[in-house]
């Protein structure tokens, strides 16, 4: 098979830190190669050393049989390198013909547009992938499905034939996914290489043809997918077991902390839903995508106050009805979208960490920064936030320290609920370990955790009970001696548990 990329013995470098310290890899056409790694592997650098971001300190590269000895973005397009991002590179002012155009049109400064032949280029490269995207519609009216495949039909505009895509499914709905692995299958099928970076694994086995491994900038392993399973891949990764992953502490359940009965709300599409959460007690949330598991988080926090049924709070029914009354009532709540809804990125640690408890830290108005500086130093401390300082902008950490950033700064408001949605989203499987550990302390001080998860692994790992959304409601609660995959999803799909 015919290898597009080699790369030999990289090393890299960056203030005295090495990130990379002698990493191998190599792309065949037509394959779907994984690279995988805990964040810190050195993932990152890699791409930015095969897309000619930067350039290696020592080591060797090949692109289509031509050694690269001074990369750049140009050469690195050039010789038919494209990547694309979790976040698209697009510019959204511009139209989606004119972004794509930028892929196959010659430059120069008194060029004509030929607009006729853009339009049909654009539609020809969009319907290669079945994209029914309007070329002359604005970027920034795009979906962000419609944008990775604008993305991916710019990729081809431009003759691409290794394309990398980093954590492409990571804001996509479940129909979106899978059509986004119909166009790879396709591309594959076309002698396209790719490289997969995924911290989802059950994709990778879904897609991949090989794999390497990345641990603290070394290559660990390149294997053939299909040699080896989820436990020996999360053992390549992170040096460790897969039952470290989940490390699910037994803790007696204590008393009924919430309890919601006919909980209903129409503008969320929710009705009827009744369940319990004890102190000390994980219950997870599951269900497809479209069930109802966030919209009912959003009504227990107040974002859509509930307009039938009741929110009881240790045994006194209370009325939410807004984020302000939900965390006066010990209701803390820890967003899907972390970098949108759950940090401030622009902002320090202190700031983030204690945002929610500024009332708490202040007198007659004015905030006491020494007591802000140790309540947040306190938090990096207990969680283990890896931060330079808590000064540190949070946009500067990895996904798995914003995220106990997030966490830290609902619990500084010491709250006898928590909601956690998607916890471990996006994040590697050392980071997730380390939340799971959080959440597992959690509960054994005696919290009350609401977990939503689309990761099944997960919610059967974590969770002392699961309760199951179906359509807007709750199709059951399964106790932990009868969560099983094949029950979950049972109910999710609103068959009821398989043979029970």
């Amino acid at each position: 098979m015919n290898t597009l990329l080699d790369v030999r013995d990289i090393r890299k470098s960056f203030a005295g830190v090495r990130a990379l310290k002698g990493v191998s890899f190599d792309l065949r056409a037509g394959e779907v190669h994984a690279l995988v790694g805990e964040n810190g592997a050195g993932k990152s650098t890699l791409i930015k050393i095969m897309t000619g971001a930067h350039l290696p300190d020592e080591g060797a590269i090949e692109i289509q049989g031509r050694a690269v000895a001074g990369n750049d973005p140009i050469l690195s397009k050039s010789l038919g390198v494209a990547a694309i991002y979790q976040q698209p590179a697009l510019f959204p002012d511009l139209s989606v013909a004119e972004n794509i155009a930028m892929g196959f049109e010659a430059r120069g400064a008194f060029r004509r547009i030929r607009w006729g032949e853009r339009r049909r280029r654009t539609r020809e490269l969009l319907d290669r992938i079945g994209a029914r995207i309007d070329p002359d519609a604005l970027v920034s009216t795009l979906t962000m499905p419609e944008q990775q495949m604008a993305e991916i039909a710019k990729a081809l505009g431009a003759e691409a034939k290794i394309l990398i895509l980093d954590e492409p499914t990571a804001s996509l709905p479940e129909r979106e996914v899978e059509n986004l692995f119909r166009v790879i299958r396709d591309l594959r099928s076309h002698g396209v290489g790719m490289i997969y970076i995924s911290h989802r694994l059950d994709e990778l086995f879904a897609l991949a043809d090989r794999v390497t491994v990345l641990r603290d900038g070394n290559t660990v392993a390149t294997r053939p997918m299909a040699e080896v399973d989820r436990a020996e891949l999360i053992r390549l990764m992170v040096g460790r077991e897969i039952t470290a992953v989940f490390p699910k502490r037994e803790v007696a359940a204590g008393e009924v902390v919430l309890e919601t009965r006919g909980l209903g709300c129409r503008e969320s599409g929710i009705r009827g839903v009744s369940l319990t959460v004890r102190a000390g007690e994980i219950l997870g949330l599951a269900g497809l995508v479209g069930a109802g598991r966030t919209e009912v988080a959003r009504i227990l926090f107040g974002l859509t106050p509930a307009d039938s049924g009741e929110i009881v709070l240790r045994g006194r029914p209370v009325r939410i009805s807004s984020p302000a009354q939900a965390v006066d009532a010990g209701i803390a709540y820890v967003p899907e979208d972390r970098r949108r809804h759950g940090v401030i990125l622009e902002m320090p640690v202190a700031a983030n960490t204690t945002m929610a408890v500024l009332r708490r830290l202040s007198h007659r108005g004015l905030l006491d920064f020494g007591a802000e500086r140790r309540l947040a130093e306190e938090y990096v401390g207990k969680f283990s936030i890896k931060t330079p300082s808590i000064e540190t902008p949070v946009g500067n950490l990895s996904g798995g320290n914003q995220q106990k950033v997030s966490l830290a700064r609902w619990l500084a408001t010491k709250p006898g609920v928590i909601i956690l949605d998607e916890p471990t989203q996006g994040i590697d499987v050392g980071a997730k370990s380390e939340i799971h550990r959080l959440m597992g302390d959690l509960a054994a001080e005696g919290m009350a955790i609401l977990m939503i998860s689309s990761e099944l692994p997960e919610v059967l790992g974590m969770s002392d009970r699961i309760a199951v959304m179906h359509q807007g409601t709750l199709a059951g609660v399964l106790p932990r001696s009868e969560a099983t995959q094949e029950n979950v999803l049972a109910l999710a799909l609103g068959r009821g548990k398989e043979a029970a």
